[in-house]
């Protein structure tokens, strides 16, 4: 059996190899110099016997092993970045996604160890190569490397992590972080402390140590060494802190910034994962809890869109479920659909739904419009309340004036169908109602019977809007007055007589567009 064919892949896109190797080869250029200057010029050197010479001998072979040493950190960093690839099976590429991710988190570290490597190789060389001069210029040589390649490590490994940031976040987002990754906040605080300010002070220390032992350091000497060694310190100790300081801040800032947009309702704020530590943790917790919130405010709105807004946010409000209501003056109209049986037997199914849904989004619009909700649907009818479960101001007159304008509504917009719409307004008992496993609110009383009989009554005259008179008179005035009233009539199932009321100025349907429901007998 042929065994696939593995090729090496880079893990990173050709913009970030060349940012990391631009920003690398600068940093570790520039800290090869500091030490230069500080070895060759400023550092007390011993007696020799000529010291020109060792210092042309080391500025050549400083040359020499730059030549040699940037080519081999580049290929030998790339290769840090190439993972190979069989483009196998799912567990192979499930493998291959593990180690694609650690190879990016882990990217700064890996260039550190290479980059550590070749400082440890230059410190070794050089303090060889003055060991033939002398070995307190060796020891003080080596030191420096040594010390100037830890520092030039850490500022490489701040500016590699943040380099990789966008390659990062497209790693962690295939696979958050779960746990940490990397070394801990802590951790890499106390790490980037002692990297970039307590290493150079230890150069400081060594030099007075020295000028202790030795005893041949003048005054003069020994304050530039100071002045040399700490502004370097306070230079690189400053580059290191803001970095590790915008390590920590840039992550917390977004989030700070989403959450923002989160408390002014937009729910679509995300941050960005591409932290290793428990600022990754934070910001992909952060995502997790914004998802649990859309999913609450869809469940919300499905919720709103079944049982009423209204309803919703009572429930929502509630500390624990009552079964059970309370008696509050409220408005009901009630709207039935005319015709509707015949018009299914005559239509295909699809075709009565359509009508159906035309018919129900003009009520609930008008009804929403005016202070109400839908309390329920049944079948090719709709219930709808004003003053419960919120309280409404003059829930008659705004149960009056939203029959009226859903009668002209339905006349034009619908003209191919009719409507029956019956209004009442008294006292009746508004709440939960069922088991505490499966309830619904609603209202129960006479205004709810009384409204259905109207509706009944209203099929058959002109307008096709009737409202009981006590509904009128528990209207404001300016409402009141916009409705006629007639004679009364004992409606089905009811012993007291009824007095009715239609609108004055509600426009006549067209004749000619009556609708189907008439030509079909309703």
């Amino acid at each position: 059996m042929a065994r696939s064919r593995r090729v090496r892949r880079w893990v990173i896109d050709w913009p970030a190899r060349v940012a990391l190797a631009v920003v690398v080869v600068i940093a570790n250029v520039v800290g090869a110099g500091v030490v230069l200057v500080l070895s060759a010029w400023v550092l007390p050197e011993g007696p020799l016997a000529d010291p020109a010479t060792v210092r042309v001998l080391n500025l050549v072979t400083f040359g020499g092993y730059l030549v040699v040493a940037v080519p081999v950190g580049l290929l030998w960093g790339g290769r840090r970045f190439r993972m190979r690839s069989s483009g196998g099976d799912g567990a192979c590429e499930s493998r291959e996604q593990r180690i694609e991710h650690r190879m990016v988190l882990y990217g700064p570290l890996r260039l550190v160890t290479v980059q550590a490597v070749l400082w440890a190789v230059a410190a070794g060389l050089f303090a060889g190569l003055n060991a033939r001069f002398s070995l307190r210029l060796a020891l003080s040589v080596g030191e420096t490397i040594v010390l100037g390649g830890i520092t030039t490590c850490a500022l490489s490994y701040l500016l590699s992590e943040r380099i990789l940031r966008r390659t990062a976040a497209r790693v962690l987002a295939a696979q958050p972080p779960r746990r940490r990754v990397l070394p801990g906040m802590v951790v890499r605080a106390l790490l980037f402390w002692a990297l970039g300010t307590a290493v150079p002070v230890v150069g400081l220390l060594l030099a007075a140590a020295y000028a202790q032992v030795y005893g041949d350091v003048p005054a003069t000497q020994l304050a530039v060494i100071v002045l040399a060694v700490g502004g370097t310190a306070l230079v690189v100790g400053l580059l290191v802190t803001v970095g590790a300081a915008r390590a920590v801040a840039d992550p917390v800032d977004a989030v700070r910034h989403a959450m923002r947009r989160v408390e002014r309702g937009d729910l679509d704020a995300s941050v960005t994962v591409y932290d290793g530590t428990e600022l990754g943790q934070l910001q992909s917790g952060f995502n997790t809890m914004v998802r649990g919130l859309q999913e609450r405010e869809r469940i919300h709105d499905l919720f709103g869109r079944h049982v009423g807004r209204d309803v919703a946010r009572a429930a929502a409000a509630a500390g624990e479920v009552r079964l059970g209501g309370e008696v509050r003056r409220v408005a009901v109209l009630f709207v039935d659909l005319v015709g509707s049986t015949a018009l299914a037997a005559v239509r295909p199914p699809t075709e009565v739904v359509a009508l159906l849904n035309r018919f129900f989004a003009v009520v609930v619009e008008v009804v929403e419009e005016h202070g109400g909700w839908i309390n329920k649907f049944e079948g090719d009818a709709a219930l709808a309340v004003f003053g419960a479960p919120a309280d409404a101001e003059d829930p008659a007159g705004s149960a009056l004036a939203a029959g009226r304008v859903l009668a002209a509504r339905l006349a034009v917009e619908l003209p191919e169908a009719t409507a029956g719409i019956g209004i009442s307004a008294g006292d009746a008992v508004a709440g939960n109602v069922g088991d505490v496993r499966r309830y619904e609110y609603t209202v129960i009383g006479d205004p709810v019977n009384e409204a259905a009989r109207l509706t009944e009554l209203a099929k058959t005259v002109p307008g096709r809007v009737l409202a009981a008179g006590a509904a009128v008179e528990l209207a404001d005035a300016a409402e009141a007055a916009r409705w006629e009233h007639g004679g009364a009539t004992v409606l089905r199932g009811r012993g007291e007589p009824t007095r009715l009321a239609t609108p004055r100025d509600l426009p006549a349907p067209d004749p000619a567009v009556r609708g189907v429901s008439q030509d079909l007998g309703a």
